[in-house]
């Protein structure tokens, strides 16, 4: 371990796995390590059950109902892929598509009290909805045709439109939709978890409806994918493609120092070895005096013997309980994935509950998204303080990574992981050029 790296990244959650896979790519030596036995840090799928039950504090073991223990990995913290979105361009760049296989999410459903409805996003589903009324749906249909076409290059198409100065709310005005509408249109398409976007220039919207429309065109059912055996088999698989070029990864090595020499890191200290970097990547729980609290994020994770009522049986879904329905700031969100796909025994379901934290009682907060998925035969709740950087490492060189937020994709994470590219780089994250690299390193080859 005493050598000199370019690059030293602690803890392999998906965001510090996909940076050291990235900087492999790069050319540059890498060291990876991380102090637990598992991969995946807060992202981690845990297997077998026995483990889950350890980790959450719940006496004895689980009852034989639950099947085998081994047949399980449950994700720490729910997230679905958008088909079109940030992860999956990296993963076919990368070609880490290759170490996975990916299922189809199989339905998108909004509350309105008081049950659930299957979200519209085609003008087909628009017309048959029961969210709206007849001519509602009509000005509804305009409103996504106008999205559709809608090119910030093209002022043809922009209806007297400022991309950059007309307002979200002023959008939803000129087609006349009204609160329903925006609500499910805001939260269930352009997935925002609040209502601040309304008075923001509206581009950004457009951008996340687009975004939405695009990744449900590719499979039909809804916008998201998942993959078999559980969120932690990303991690794992960029962890691979830092193998290939040259990365090394070290489990189960407990940090002791990040060595620091005239306010720049230089090192890490691990069971009284040092080996030393240009630079360091981490997640906050390295590092705690460079970073500060934003919030908490409560998560159950539910266990269940039945698909979710009202969603046509599906054996997954993704639930959004938009705030203005609960009287809330944010939105709650509900993951369900089930033993279809190879994360839960036969015939049980995973539903993991998750939002952000806003009174002094959490678990309260998250009772109109349990309510919709009673009877439940076992909740795991946990409370996660949520992190950002202090340091943005201009001059320390250490770059930390954002604790993982209550938004149900993960969309935010690769802002981050671009971020952090940039600020440790100089220059931005460019698809294409990670394109170019890929075909030097694999050929034209795309299977």
């Amino acid at each position: 371990m005493d050598e000199e790296y370019d690059v030293i990244v602690l803890g392999t959650g998906l965001t510090e796995c996909i940076l050291s896979g990235i900087m492999s790519v790069n050319g540059k030596k890498v060291l990876h390590m991380d102090r637990n036995s598992y991969y995946g840090g807060d992202s981690a799928s845990i297997t077998p059950l026995e483990d889950l039950y350890k980790r959450f504090n719940l006496p004895g073991s689980p009852p034989d109902s639950m099947g085998k223990g081994r047949d399980w990995n449950v994700d720490l913290v729910p997230k679905f892929l958008m088909a079109n979105g940030q992860l999956v361009r990296m993963l076919l760049i990368t070609q880490v598509t290759r170490y996975l296989d990916f299922k189809v999410v199989e339905g998108s459903f909004v509350y309105k009290k008081p049950k659930i409805h299957k979200v519209p996003s085609t003008e087909t589903e628009a017309l048959a909805s029961s969210l709206m009324g007849l001519f509602e749906k009509r000005r509804f249909r305009k409103f996504l045709v106008f999205v559709a076409n809608f090119d910030e290059n093209d002022p043809k198409t922009m209806e007297g439109v400022d991309p950059k100065k007309t307002t979200m709310r002023e959008i939803y005005k000129k087609f006349d939709l009204g609160q329903e509408v925006m609500d499910f249109t805001g939260h269930s398409l352009a997935l925002y978890r609040t209502d601040d976007y309304l008075d923001q220039p509206c581009m950004e919207a457009i951008n996340r409806i687009k975004l939405y429309s695009e990744s449900l065109a590719r499979y039909g059912k809804s916008p998201y994918l998942y993959p078999l055996y559980g969120l932690g088999e990303l991690p794992q698989g960029f962890a691979r493609l830092s193998a290939i070029y040259g990365g090394t990864y070290m489990l189960n090595k407990p940090i002791e120092e990040i060595v620091m020499e005239n306010g720049k890191v230089v090192g890490v200290k691990s069971e009284g070895e040092i080996a030393r970097c240009k630079q360091l990547i981490c997640d906050p729980s390295y590092i705690m005096d460079r970073v500060t609290k934003v919030g908490q994020v409560i998560r159950a994770i539910c266990i269940l013997s039945h698909p979710i009522a009202n969603t046509g049986d599906v054996n997954s879904c993704q639930i959004i309980i938009p705030q203005n329905q609960v009287n809330r700031k944010h939105d709650i969100y509900v993951c369900m994935i089930s033993f279809a796909h190879n994360v839960a025994a036969q015939g049980k379901y995973i539903a993991i509950v998750s939002t952000t934290v806003e009174t002094g009682e959490p678990e309260k907060e998250i009772k109109p998204a349990l309510d919709l998925l009673e009877p439940i035969e076992q909740k795991f709740v946990s409370i996660s303080d949520q992190y950002a950087p202090t340091d943005i490492g201009t001059e320390s060189q250490i770059f930390i990574s954002r604790s993982y937020d209550a938004t149900t994709h993960f969309e935010t994470t690769c802002d981050d992981i671009k971020d952090i590219y940039k600020r440790m780089t100089g220059s931005e994250f460019d698809f294409a050029e990670m394109e170019r690299k890929k075909k030097d390193t694999f050929g034209d080859d795309d299977s």
